[in-house]
């Protein structure tokens, strides 16, 4: 994995001399976190009544404070700060997202029990007028309010009920997320756990403001200001088959973006309805300073519409995000693992890694040989480059295509000591990721993303 700050990294063609690739990496990221949560609990046990005693009031205090600061580490995972993007990489950041908001409303719903139920104890009164007389608190009302939300956008992003949901659907009410947030933050701060200690109070406040800052700054002032920068516009559109277009984008100074193959942005065409929406797609050719190519496959009503899209349209580009990149390869000879429309990525980086080709192979699983994306364009660089490139097509259960321990080694019989890139399907990436992991390859040698929302 890439080191918590590295020094070391050369800056990427057009970045300034001398230029620093900070990153963090998922283990000091994750060690971060856990000081964060056991500062939270000593907190709390500070505050409780002394001796402690392990009871319903300090759980409810300790799972409110928990959830409070939970929510501040779920934003920041997302705000797409570039060393949690290039050092934790998006797909990790995404699942560690859904992980976390999980255990959030967990912890909300403990803490709204545990607490209702305390005072319920206390007063010598029945749980629904403990209820009742728990919501004229300073705040619970909103904050009542504010968990509803939580609990609605926990349910639409199970995974059975996000099938069902248009992406743009799905995106918008999600953002309801932040007017929970909202709802609830001044319930946190004059709750008992903060209240009376007003540094505390600005501590909280000012990393409630930190994460939020991370979102304004890479959510928003970033995209806009990038836009406005390099004017990035449709060129064209070239069909290329199988419900799949590739876009051509023009702009200038594209090589202050400092993109790297194997990255994707998240796009906005800004024009009907696909202004409301962004999608993340990787560059399917190497980054030029004069433009850049996306290839997308048609999964929707949004993603069909880009196929449509008129030259000249407007585009604001988000990133370039993901770590998939030559900077997270450890050893000389590289294995490119692609299904479907997962070959963009690869194709880019087919092209580009510094690697002999005898040590370079791609391999491309595709339903058909018509579904084989840019198969001119690789056999063309395998050609160049002296490199391998190897096609999977048909019926999955043909054993012809299983991708197997056994299989892999002889397709690949140094595959031990070289890195893997993969990105397809959710499926043929398990079944590929299995068989690589029984051919002996190490975990640290495997790099995947996944953009599912």
């Amino acid at each position: 994995m890439t080191a918590a700050a590295d020094h070391s990294g050369s800056a990427r063609p057009g970045a300034p001399a001398g230029e620093v690739k900070l990153s963090i990496s998922p283990a000091l990221a994750l060690w971060l976190i856990m000081a964060g949560a056991c500062a939270v609990v000593a907190l709390a046990v500070i505050k409780a009544p002394h001796p402690v005693q392990f009871n319903l009031p300090l759980l409810a205090h300790t799972s409110g404070l928990l959830a409070g600061y939970g929510v501040t580490v779920m934003v920041a995972l997302m705000s797409r700060a570039p060393a949690l993007e290039r050092g934790v990489g998006a797909d990790r950041l995404s699942r560690w997202h859904g992980l976390g908001g999980r255990a959030i409303i967990a912890l909300i719903l403990i803490h709204g029990i545990a607490a209702t139920v305390a005072w319920s104890t206390v007063q010598r009164i029945p749980l629904w007028t403990a209820t009742v007389n728990v919501l004229h608190m300073p705040g619970l009302v909103a904050a009542a309010a504010g968990t509803l939300l939580f609990l609605s956008v926990g349910y639409i992003s199970a995974r059975s009920v996000r099938r069902k949901l248009r992406y743009e659907t799905w995106h918008f009410l999600h953002l309801l997320t932040y007017l929970a947030i909202a709802l609830s933050f001044s319930h946190e701060l004059a709750g008992p756990d903060l209240a009376g200690l007003p540094f505390v109070q600005v501590g909280w406040s000012l990393l409630y403001t930190f994460s939020f800052g991370l979102v304004l700054r890479y959510r928003v002032i970033a995209p806009l200001t990038q836009m406005w920068r390099h004017r990035l516009r449709v060129d064209h559109v070239v069909h290329e088959g199988a419900g799949v277009a590739s876009v051509i984008l023009r702009g200038r100074h594209l090589e202050e973006l400092q993109a790297e193959s194997g990255q994707f942005f998240r796009w906005r065409f800004l024009t009907g309805n696909l202004l409301l929406s962004s999608h993340p797609f990787s560059l399917s050719a190497p980054p030029h300073p004069q433009f850049l190519r996306i290839t997308v496959k048609a999964v929707g009503d949004g993603t069909s519409l880009i196929h449509a899209v008129r030259p000249g349209t407007m585009v604001l580009a988000a990133g370039p995000y993901g770590a998939m990149t030559n900077d997270r390869r450890r050893g000389r000879g590289v294995l490119l693992i692609g299904g479907g429309v997962g070959i963009t990525p690869m194709r880019a980086l087919f092209e580009t890694l510094p690697v002999p080709g005898s040590a370079l192979t791609l391999l491309y699983r595709a339903t058909s040989p018509e579904e084989i994306l840019f198969r001119d364009e690789l056999e063309h660089i395998a050609h160049q480059r002296g490199a391998q490139l190897i096609f999977l097509t048909g019926r999955s259960s043909d054993p012809r295509n299983a991708v197997t321990a056994h299989s892999l080694r002889q397709m690949v019989p140094d595959l031990t000591s070289r890195d893997v890139y993969i990105c397809a399907s959710q499926r043929f990436s398990t079944a590929a990721t299995a068989g690589l992991i029984q051919a002996g390859l190490p975990r640290r040698q495997l790099h995947h993303e996944e953009f599912n929302f």
